[in-house]
């Protein structure tokens, strides 16, 4: 039974002018009960992905260390709008939180585009080192308050990015000379794409498995997880595992709504949210393995190539894109935890 007093997750709702109607369409799933004040976080996934997963936790953990006072309600499937839509929602307020791509928040801030180059991040655990450590990311995360009243929590991980073909596997730059290769339609990727030898090809993604297969491209890159669920196993079957970039969604929040809360309950969300993140990494492992295991089971063959012979290629492109002192001391500090750690050896 609910606790006199204490509202349903429905009711919880900011105002936001989406009207009656687009909220009676949001399904209850994701919803903390039983809590005094709900925080409404917009996704762009279904409520299978790890991201979904993972923020619900969150909520679950809220409202376990604050004592029901607060609790988290999630909205799939891009039910408030857009990523563009709603990361100005957030900064305005009528929506608390929302998970928002590397993209959006450079088009914000450039200052955040060291975090997103290619060769930034070796692993997944290095990307999460850097994501904790208050020394590095601390000033930037906060960096969006003044004039947004935004502040970036932290991430959730995409996972490391590979190379995959039709024909053949990639050992060196020299094996992908004259392939057509499937990039995002970005800067960064075209430049990317080129130092590593092919012939970058700008296309939607959900145009790349015709492409393969009516040989307009010669291969793609993306994380295991999105190479078999668009089954492009079926039809560029050697995937190489040149990690070369470790892609990143911020989650994002509103300050002003968070400064509502007590000074306990802020550290609880703090604590709350670090725990999400930690269950987001065990799903995406827990995903990335199983889908390799699918690739295996398909004959998929896996290569692992030389990673210096791409390494130097990769590093020069980013470099290429640190525009300022500041951009440069940022990326210097995360390949400096790569070092510390092990992760460049």
């Amino acid at each position: 039974m609910p606790r006199p007093g204490r509202r349903q997750l429905l009711f919880g709702l900011p105002a936001i002018g989406l009207g009656a109607a687009a909220l009676a369409g949001c399904s209850q799933a994701g919803a903390t009960v039983d809590v005094d004040q709900i925080l409404s976080i917009s996704l762009n996934q279904t409520e299978t992905h790890p991201s979904f997963v993972a923020l619900t936790r969150f909520g679950e953990l809220l409202a376990e260390s604050t004592d029901g006072r607060w609790g988290a309600r999630i909205y799939a499937n891009e039910a408030l709008g857009a990523q563009q839509e709603v990361i100005q929602l957030v900064s305005d307020g009528s929506v608390d939180m929302a998970v928002i791509s590397s993209p959006q928040v450079e088009n914000l801030s450039l200052r955040f585009r060291p975090m997103n180059l290619p060769g930034a991040f070796d692993s997944i655990e290095h990307q999460m080192t850097v994501l904790q450590d208050e020394s590095i990311v601390g000033e930037l995360f906060a960096s969006l308050e003044p004039d947004k009243r935004l502040r970036v929590l932290g991430g959730f991980t995409q996972g490391a990015r590979h190379m995959y073909t039709k024909d053949g596997p990639i050992r060196t730059p020299d094996d992908l000379a004259g392939m057509k290769i499937r990039v995002q339609e970005s800067d960064v990727f075209l430049e990317l794409i080129r130092a590593m030898g092919a012939s970058p090809t700008p296309m939607s993604y959900g145009e790349v498995y015709t492409a393969l297969q009516a040989g307009v491209l010669d291969g793609a890159e993306n994380n295991e997880v999105s190479y078999v669920t668009q089954r492009h196993d079926e039809i560029a079957p050697h995937f190489s595992l040149t990690s070369h970039l470790v892609g990143l969604d911020y989650v994002v929040a509103n300050v002003d709504r968070l400064e509502t809360m007590s000074e306990a309950d802020q550290e609880a969300f703090t604590q709350s949210f670090r725990g999400a993140q930690q269950e987001f990494v065990r799903l995406w492992t827990q995903e990335t393995d199983a889908s390799t295991q699918t690739m295996l089971d398909n004959g998929v063959e896996i290569t692992e190539p030389d990673a210096a012979a791409f390494g130097e290629r990769i590093e020069e492109v980013a470099r290429g894109f640190l525009d300022t002192e500041e951009d440069v001391a940022l990326y210097e500090q995360i390949r400096a935890v790569a070092t510390e750690t092990g992760e460049d050896a």
